[in-house]
């Protein structure tokens, strides 16, 4: 691990301050389980350097809660998701947000890990992770490796550019959820709807959030959830112990009566963002639930261009589907 200047912060303003001054070269340290890993294996490439000021986060009390409000759940970007997934105000109303809790990880690594490094973790593709391969395009190279090596846990929707998946178990629950992540900066703090807070390859190629190098995600709001909603989380690994996605899927659904009036469908594993799957969402809506099982499976894997070694992930997103509708119907 190269050197780098360690700061203690004990408040957003201060976080901010500090971030509009060092920019780029500063990183945001939580609970350290993938930035620290990075820095200790020295990935660097064309334009992705170690941090060289390190701003410990851990001490900033405003942004460690779990709140519930009249209308919505507030958590803050420095909470832990042992502590998220212990708290009893997730109850029913939240329980997509519970079970993906419950596969993220290790309960070892869930006590330290926060929110918003989960969020904001970086990909854990081989090649960007891979000291090797220096000119990896997410590196600021001009190669994409997964385009033509190994690539049978990489992505099958906008994987034209590059083939990496977002690693976030959260992110996909929470915008299956509807969530908006709140950011600050020196100059206050403004709110993102979540399906907006990533970014597609096409758009940004070196990071896969909106942030600026001089804001920081302090904490995420959940809506709460409308009268007779139901949702679920599946996630497929290969190891069932500990593994990121191969794919996993959010689903949730308002019923009036039998018929679906409302209804979101987010894909893991499959993308370099949360992927919204708008037509499987459109082939269930206005129809009872088992009704429209068969159109939506056909129209989740819609657009999909698989690579050499992945093109099983089509029909395992379709079966992950299948079964998460299933369970709501």
């Amino acid at each position: 691990m190269k050197g780098f200047d360690y700061y203690k912060v004990t408040t957003v303003s201060e976080a901010a301050a500090l971030l509009a001054r060092l920019k780029e070269t500063a990183a945001l340290l939580g609970g350290g389980s993938d930035m620290l890993a990075m820095m200790k294996d020295r990935l660097e490439g064309a334009k992705l350097k170690s941090p060289r000021h390190v701003l410990d986060i851990n001490g900033v009390k405003e942004m460690s809660y779990i709140k519930e409000e009249k209308d919505r759940l507030k958590i803050g970007a420095a909470t832990t998701l042992s502590e998220i997934g212990s708290s009893s105000i997730l109850g029913e109303k939240y329980s997509v947000m519970a079970q993906a809790l419950a596969q993220v990880a290790v309960p070892q690594i869930r006590n330290v890990a926060t929110l918003g490094g989960n969020l904001c973790q970086r990909p854990r593709c081989w090649y960007f992770r891979g000291r090797l391969f220096v000119d990896c395009l997410r590196k600021g190279g001009g190669t994409c490796y997964a385009q033509a090596g190994e690539n049978q846990y990489h992505a099958i929707f906008a994987n034209g550019m590059c083939g990496m998946v977002h690693p976030s178990d959260m992110a996909v629950a929470l915008t299956a959820l509807g969530a908006k992540v709140e950011i600050a900066t020196t100059k206050g703090k403004r709110m993102v709807p979540i399906d907006q807070f990533y970014v597609q390859p096409e758009k940004s190629i070196l990071k896969e959030t909106i942030l600026l190098p001089i804001e920081l995600v302090v904490g995420v709001e959940v809506p709460v959830p409308l009268p007779g909603s139901k949702g679920v989380f599946l996630k497929l690994k290969e190891r069932q112990a500990f593994d990121f996605a191969i794919v996993s899927v959010a689903a949730t659904v308002v019923l009036k009566g039998n018929t679906v009036s409302e209804a979101r469908i987010v894909l893991g594993g499959v993308a370099p963002f949360p992927y919204r799957a708008g037509a499987a969402e459109a082939a269930i809506k206005g129809k009872k639930l088992g009704d429209g099982i068969g159109a939506a499976l056909k129209a989740a894997v819609e657009g999909a261009t698989p690579l050499s070694n992945n093109g099983y992930k089509v029909k395992a997103t379709q079966g992950m589907v299948e079964e998460a509708l299933s369970l709501l119907a």
